[in-house]
């Protein structure tokens, strides 16, 4: 953009001058460089519009790229969320992330609520029966992690490669714990894309400027990240436009 400004304010003195010349050059000489300086007009023109039409051109090109990689992260949340629900923990590997999905269960568990004799009351009032609520937890069956995250698609296997950007990129991914402040252990995990990955094509400057990006309609920060090694989140940091990042 300041490109596009700086050619601008260049085209505007480039007519100034011509109407300079118009003005006080004598007549001979006018048609020549008047001729020059219009071409010169003509060439700054071409590259403010090209400026401004890369730089369109880029945000089409780089939200398709976020989307496509977007989707890939979010099965590996997805996929992350499941592990820790049926073994309590998530996972550094991918391998072992993919042999969990294959062979992985949820359990299907059935609540009802129920009533028992308060043995404490009872006592306490003198033997006059009294009751609590409780909520019974039966299992009643278990169901297929992969039938239920990817519904008979292999889509799993390929969701550590990034879709888009510099070829043979892997999202890179880590798992671990961290102490809340009363010293709990939190099972934590993250996987992330650098943005100069994705965009490794792409002009640099403007691939600078996205790194930079801090805005609630942006993907803040130099990378497509889900998941966090320093907190307890497992959110995305991309707007919801590109879908779900929660």
């Amino acid at each position: 953009m300041k490109l596009a400004l700086i050619i601008i304010g260049a085209i505007l003195l480039t007519i100034l001058i011509v109407w300079l010349i118009d003005k006080f050059v004598p007549t001979k000489a006018k048609p020549i460089i008047t001729i020059a300086l219009w071409g010169l007009i003509i060439f700054l023109g071409y590259l403010t519009f090209n400026s401004v039409y890369g730089e369109i051109k880029f945000n089409q090109l780089k939200e398709k790229r976020y989307a496509a990689a977007i989707n890939r992260l979010i099965d590996i949340r997805d996929s992350q969320l499941a592990h820790r629900t049926v073994t309590g923990k998530f996972t550094k590997s991918y391998d072992s992330l993919i042999k969990f999905i294959e062979n992985g269960k949820f359990t299907i568990i059935e609540r009802r609520d129920s009533s028992v004799v308060d043995e404490e009351r009872t006592k306490a009032y003198g033997g006059v029966t009294s009751y609590k609520d409780i909520v019974i937890t039966d299992t009643i069956g278990f169901e297929s992690v992969k039938e239920r995250l990817f519904k008979g698609t292999d889509r799993y296997k390929q969701m550590m490669n990034v879709p888009v950007g510099k070829e043979g990129t892997k999202f890179t991914m880590d798992a671990g714990e961290i102490e809340d402040e009363n010293g709990n252990k939190i099972p934590v995990f993250e996987a992330f894309v650098k943005k100069d990955d994705i965009l490794f094509d792409q002009d640099k400057n403007l691939v600078l400027k996205e790194n930079q990006v801090i805005s609630v309609e942006g993907v803040n920060g130099d990378a497509l990240r889900v998941g966090s090694m320093s907190s307890a989140k497992t959110i995305g940091n991309w707007p919801k436009t590109y879908g779900s990042n929660e």
